[in-house]
């Protein structure tokens, strides 16, 4: 079963939201992050930082711009201040942000915390000129409140196929492979960091990061928050919100960063015709089909008892 749905990941083409005509393809894309501090459940302050972020962006052309983690809201150690909150994708609270990028054509991505069917979702939306192409929900979540997603889309840009993974999804080996596999030449990873020490959790984030640029041949864009002090409402005792957004190329090589501690528009034109000896794909297809059926019984020790039965 898991070889079969392989195949069929590999083989198909998805249909998107948006979809580029080939008049929109170019050779370069303009991508970039808005390194920034979210205030904890303070929307307006949160809007008008995106408004700020997306008026640079637009400023310097950017095709697409991303923001952290859950930054429409904040991001919190318990689930009764994440339900406080949130807000659902009709919300007023959602449109407001549809409104502020109706008069420009770069793609924004921006976290919050979704309501959707009474269950609270870690979500990353894709918006356009004001129109919602989708989301993404954090596939394996940090923090056990959140509802696991198990949609991955991929999205186009005038040639450049995206997709979207959440902070911890990217210690993962999967849910890179799958949007490889569907498509995506480069990965957004919106994060929203406060930790005890950021030294250890800086080199343990970016070897991971590495390893998922460098086995799927794709760029990968590390988007981090930044935190004033070293307390934050809502999160665990002391810690660091240390910023060091960056995006590798598919050699795992860091070509462009937004430095440590400070709000910064991160940017970087991406050649579409650009080649790598690391292949986009070549490595998750060949392990995938030659080897699915080893790991598929590999991970049959591995399952609880009640799930065997």
């Amino acid at each position: 079963m898991i070889l079969k749905s392989l195949t069929v990941i590999a083989a198909s083409v998805l249909l998107l939201p948006h979809q580029s005509s080939a008049a929109e393809t170019n050779r370069f894309v303009r991508i970039g992050h808005y390194q920034c501090e979210c205030r904890q459940g303070d929307f307006e302050a949160n809007l008008a930082t995106v408004k700020k972020g997306l008026a640079q962006a637009v400023e310097a052309k950017l095709d697409i711009v991303s923001f952290p983690e859950c930054f429409l809201t904040g991001y919190y150690a318990k689930k009764e201040d994440a339900r406080q909150h949130t807000f659902t994708v009709d919300s007023p609270e959602m449109k407001r942000v549809l409104d502020a990028t109706a008069t420009c054509d770069t793609v924004l991505l921006v976290g919050f915390n979704e309501l959707r069917d009474d269950k609270l979702y870690n979500t990353v939306a894709v918006i356009e000129r004001g129109r919602l192409l989708g989301r993404y929900s954090k596939s394996l979540p940090y923090e056990g409140y959140f509802e696991p997603g198990r949609e991955f889309t991929v999205f186009e840009k005038k040639g450049l196929k995206f997709g979207i993974v959440i902070c911890s999804d990217g210690g993962y080996i999967e849910p890179a492979r799958i949007l490889a596999l569907k498509g995506a030449r480069l990965i957004f990873a919106p994060h929203f960091n406060f930790v005890s020490d950021p030294l250890q959790h800086n080199m343990t984030v970016r070897s991971d990061h590495v390893a998922r640029a460098v086995e799927n041949g794709v760029y990968f864009l590390r988007a981090n928050n930044v935190v004033a002090g070293t307390k934050l409402e809502g999160l665990r005792d002391a810690g660091h919100g240390y910023g060091d957004s960056y995006l590798l190329d598919p050699h795992g090589q860091i070509v462009a960063g937004a430095g440590l501690y400070h709000e910064h528009l991160m940017i970087y034109q991406l050649d579409l015709d650009q080649k790598y000896r690391a292949a986009w794909n070549q490595r998750s297809i060949k392990s995938g089909t030659e080897l699915m059926e080893q790991l598929r019984e590999a991970l049959e020790a591995h399952r609880s008892p009640s799930k065997k039965e």
